[in-house]
């Protein structure tokens, strides 16, 4: 028997994407859990972040020293962190704990997905621009020579943690799994400093444990995918309730463009070297950790629908919720998830 369900309604609205927000609640009933609870943010690696855990003590310093060596090891921002220097080509370098753990766990998303996932992508996201802005400009002949040197096949990383190339004009780019990553990384520290209850979102990638202040399981959104002229906020579509894990959404309902009468995700597929015509608009995964999330709704964008859900009737421990468009109304959308997915649905 398959160990999952499809389950698929209709979404009116001229949008095609939805995204994740954390949206918390402070009214909702229930009795509120002992304890002060610490609120934190600010921006970091380019995008924003909220923390809220339950304690006394103000871990801000000690989150921003954890932020500073994650810079310092995987920031394609940062010349001297450990990625750019393996970018480089730089043989004295050698990986340490953060490094290994994203490149382990993108190889493992790598092969679990056929490739849809890959650390190596980055040329060819270069090549076609931010947006998509050289798409006019983009020849076959220079896809397949940037083809040539992307696959995540091409590199590994050895005990001693020196990293090897089949290629040395490969680069690795680990900004689809980093977020997810880091905010593994802060609930990690929450939980090994006695935090027992904390949500950490950085740049909508969520790591979370426990309960809310209101003494209830933290309450996170999806956006409903709506877009207008104005970007205006319409709400949410649906309502998670989770106590563990992690979650992570891949997709943006004002991230896209149309060519063609086609419309393109912002994503790269790795194995062709074009922008997807997948189904799959946005993907919301859940997994015990956000990096695997982060990787896996990154993927499941490249997949498509069928495929993503294949991988997830695979993968035991990773529910998703995909948004794609109807096949028989283009102002209309659908969603299909997971039936593990179905225990997080808030009904309200």
């Amino acid at each position: 028997m398959m160990k999952r369900r499809i389950y698929t309604l209709c979404i009116l609205g001229l949008c095609l994407l939805g995204y994740v927000r954390w949206h918390h609640r402070s009214q909702e009933a229930g009795s509120p859990a002992d304890g002060t609870y610490q609120k934190l943010q600010g921006s970091v690696f380019h995008t924003f972040y909220h923390i809220s855990y339950q304690g006394d003590i103000d871990y801000r310093t000690a989150i921003d020293s954890l932020f500073k060596a994650f810079d310092g090891s995987l920031s394609m921002f940062n010349d001297t962190s450990i990625i750019s220097r393996m970018n480089r080509n730089d043989a004295s370098v050698i990986a340490n704990d953060y490094f290994r753990n994203v490149f382990n766990k993108a190889c493992y998303v790598s092969d679990r997905t056929h490739g849809a996932f890959d650390i190596t992508v980055a040329p060819l996201v270069n090549l076609w621009g931010f947006g998509f802005k050289n798409s006019d400009k983009v020849t076959p002949q220079a896809v397949d020579s940037i083809l040539q040197f992307v696959g995540y096949q091409g590199v590994t990383l050895d005990e001693t943690g020196h990293l090897h190339k089949k290629d040395a004009r490969t680069i690795l780019d680990a900004s689809s799994i980093a977020k997810g990553y880091m905010s593994d990384i802060v609930g990690d520290f929450l939980y090994a400093n006695g935090v027992q209850n904390y949500m950490v979102e950085i740049g909508g990638e969520i790591a979370l444990r426990g309960v809310n202040p209101s003494g209830r399981p933290w309450t996170v959104g999806i956006a409903r995918p709506v877009a207008d002229s104005l970007q205006q906020d319409h709400g949410y579509q649906a309502y998670l309730s989770l106590s563990a894990g992690g979650l992570a959404t891949s997709g943006n309902y004002r991230n896209f463009y149309e060519k063609g009468g086609k419309r393109y995700a912002h994503t790269i597929d790795p194995k062709t070297g074009y922008p997807i015509q997948r189904d799959v608009l946005s993907a919301t995964v859940i997994a015990p950790d956000c990096m695997t999330a982060d990787a896996f709704a990154t993927a499941f964008m490249v997949l498509g629908k069928d495929s993503a859900l294949r991988v997830m009737e695979r993968e035991p421990n990773v529910e998703g919720y995909l948004i794609i468009p109807s096949a028989s109304d283009s102002t209309q959308l659908e969603v299909v998830y997971s039936a593990g997915f179905e225990q997080y649905l808030k009904t309200e």
